[in-house]
């Protein structure tokens, strides 16, 4: 039974590991072909849509 509980938790920190991997090459590969000015109006968006004031 404890066997299985590890095995379980094992997974899934490999699984979290994974994931959070491609998400992070997926954001870099993004973030390197897009244009400045895209990158620049996308955090320009969410400063506005979270209430942080940028200018």
């Amino acid at each position: 039974m404890t066997t299985q509980i590890l095995s379980t938790a094992k997974s899934s920190t490999l699984l979290s590991t994974l994931f959070v991997a491609m998400l992070g090459g997926a954001v870099l590969f993004l973030a390197g072909h897009a244009q400045s000015q895209t990158l620049h109006d996308a955090a320009h968006d969410v400063r506005h849509s979270t209430g942080f004031p940028c200018h």
